[in-house]
């Protein structure tokens, strides 16, 4: 197993260490929550800008902030992949591909299940029955043809199965809808899915705490697709080498990190339902008039901290954090899938512009492969059976002469390397209903066809035959040096 150096910090510690890389700027005048929010941090996102922390919140509880795109791509030209890397507690200066490589790793980190605490800053302020008023927060009213306003974007949603063995913290989106009530959307296929199925059929009412600016570690993890009955809390720990720190809930047994900023708990509803959506997602539209029914989360008590700060993402055109977070998880875990059935696999990556609807794989061009349509079949093959492959209907398969992270080389090589004939298709594949071009028979179904485009060098080319890059990166070392050298010189400048 690789050695995992990575440490954790909880979310002021966070927004701290933003700060001081000048990545974060904090917004004194008042702002409204209604779509002015939105707005700022969808600007935030398309320059890129720094975090907004938005500190004075129209109609909002005094002392309550917002930190808006937590994991936005930084304008930082040095470390733009920054806030990812502080996420999983690496250097800011880590590469996108060292980000991905390190994070394929965490499935063979030993597990260390969370250390059980008395006290924690979550606990600071605790309000119970109609003390709560949860239209109090600042809750953003974040896109023109949301159904509402998201109470969570960001935050984890903590649920457990009924005999206790299986714990899981996930990000789902949550919309406000009354002083103690909220709507939920619970997926079949998804993991809160299954166990809110297990909780129906004993006929009881879901435990669940919502926990709001909780250790960007925890955010990064609750993004992994894990496999079924997996608790993140114990992967988390034996990824820092450490127990994570945790408290029980005020109105069952569920325990949620204690240095949570805002905790939400209470029980998800069997019977009763309300209305949810639409909400501007990730694949960056929002289906306006597209309006559900869902379970019914009630609330049963809230704790804080002091002056505490809530995370928000204003989901859309890439890149947010469906992106950065979402997409480097889904990476890296096919990444480790894909080496686990030793394929000849160099990396994987999610471009973030394709909005998590291409995965790009890149096959070791060193070793000999006896049939290239079969290798990206099989890669095909693997990918689409995997958990996180299931959000994934497209892979571009390249030789490990392209650099994944670099959208201009993946359109390249798609574009010249790709043969319409060898393009690999994968019917009745399961999917994720909220991909941007599915028919609505395929979202029920939640199945669709998959494709792989096949970019790797054809077996059949006669020695000699293949084509050589005419790039810079074609020409002798030396040479290289000495053209960097000289325009150095001619431009006044040391050369890199």
């Amino acid at each position: 197993m690789k050695t995992i150096q990575a440490t954790g910090i909880d979310f002021r510690g966070y927004i701290e260490a933003l700060e001081q890389y000048g990545d974060m700027i904090k917004i004194e005048q008042e702002v409204d929550w209604n779509l002015e929010m939105g707005a700022m941090i969808r600007y935030a996102y398309e320059r890129p800008a720094p975090a907004p922390l938005f500190c004075k919140i129209k109609d909002s509880a005094p002392g309550f902030r917002v930190l808006g795109a937590p994991v936005g791509l930084s304008p930082n030209e040095r470390h733009p992949f920054l806030r990812i890397a502080l996420s999983l507690g690496l250097p800011a200066e880590t590469a996108i591909a060292e980000l991905v490589e390190a994070w394929s790793h965490l499935p063979e980190a030993k597990p260390l299940p969370p250390q059980e605490v008395p006290e924690g800053p979550c606990k600071e302020k605790k309000l119970f029955g109609e003390d709560i008023d949860l239209t109090s927060l600042p809750v953003p009213y974040l896109h023109v043809g949301d159904g509402g306003r998201y109470i969570n974007t960001y935050g984890i949603l903590i649920v457990r199965s009924p005999d206790g063995s299986w714990v899981n913290w996930s990000i789902t989106r949550v919309m406000l809808h009354g002083k103690r009530t909220m709507a939920g959307v619970i997926v079949p296929s998804q993991h809160i899915g299954k166990i809110y199925e297990q909780w129906k059929e004993i006929g009881q009412d879901m435990p669940y705490a919502l926990c709001l600016g909780v250790d960007p570690g925890i955010a990064m993890i609750a993004g992994y697709p894990l496999p079924d009955g997996a608790n993140e809390a114990d992967l988390l720990g034996g990824w820092y080498g450490k127990p994570l720190q945790v408290v029980g809930c005020e109105s069952h047994d569920l325990k949620v990190p204690a240095s949570s900023e805002i905790v939400i708990e209470g029980f998800v509803s069997l019977n009763e339902t309300v209305p949810e959506g639409p909400m501007g997602e990730y694949a960056g539209y929002t289906w306006v008039g597209h309006e559900k029914e869902v379970p019914c989360f009630r609330v049963t008590a809230m704790t804080h901290r002091l002056d505490p700060i809530m995370p928000a993402v204003a989901a859309g055109m890439p890149p947010e954090e469906n992106h950065t977070n979402w997409g480097v998880a889904i990476a890296a875990s096919i990444q480790h899938e894909l080496r686990r059935h030793r394929l000849p696999v160099r990396s994987c990556f999610i471009p973030f512009e394709s909005a998590v609807h291409w995965l790009v794989v890149t096959v070791d061009s060193s070793g000999a492969y006896a049939d290239s349509k079969e290798l990206a079949r099989r890669i095909g093959e693997v990918v689409f059976a995997c958990r996180g492959g299931s959000y994934i209907p497209k892979i571009i398969v390249v030789n490990d002469d392209i650099d994944p992270s670099r959208i201009d080389q993946v359109v390249w090589a798609a574009a010249t390397r790709c043969h319409p004939d060898r393009i690999l298709h994968f019917a009745d594949q399961p999917v994720l209903p909220l991909v941007a071009y599915l028919d609505q028979e395929e979202k029920r179904k939640a199945a669709t066809t998959k494709i792989v485009y096949n970019c790797l060098s054809p077996n059949e080319w006669p020695d000699g035959y293949a084509p050589l890059q005419a790039s810079f990166a074609g020409y002798p070392e030396e040479i290289r040096k000495r053209a960097i050298r000289l325009f150095a010189a001619a431009e006044g400048t040391s050369a890199p």
